[in-house]
């Protein structure tokens, strides 16, 4: 579920989920689980909103927090 938030926020925001989370963790292969939720996602016109607190609050439940950093930098550029 963490996954599909992440995925779903990136799609809303015009953000590649596969590269920023590469950006979080650029060791790590193609990560199954985030090929999987990418096929869950819609498009953003059919998407309800994900906030930005929501996706933090969730990837801090889960200990996301290279993945957590990453996200805020992003949240930044558009401020």
């Amino acid at each position: 579920m963490m996954i599909l938030i992440f995925a779903q926020w990136c799609i809303n925001h015009d953000l590649v989920p596969e590269e920023v989370y590469l950006r979080a963790y650029p060791d790590q292969e193609a990560n199954q689980i985030l090929k999987e939720a990418l096929e869950l996602t819609v498009p953003k016109e059919e998407a309800g909103e994900v906030k930005d607190q929501t996706l933090l609050e969730v990837l801090s439940l889960f200990g996301n927090d290279d993945l957590a950093f990453i996200v805020t930098e992003e949240m930044n550029k558009r401020k």
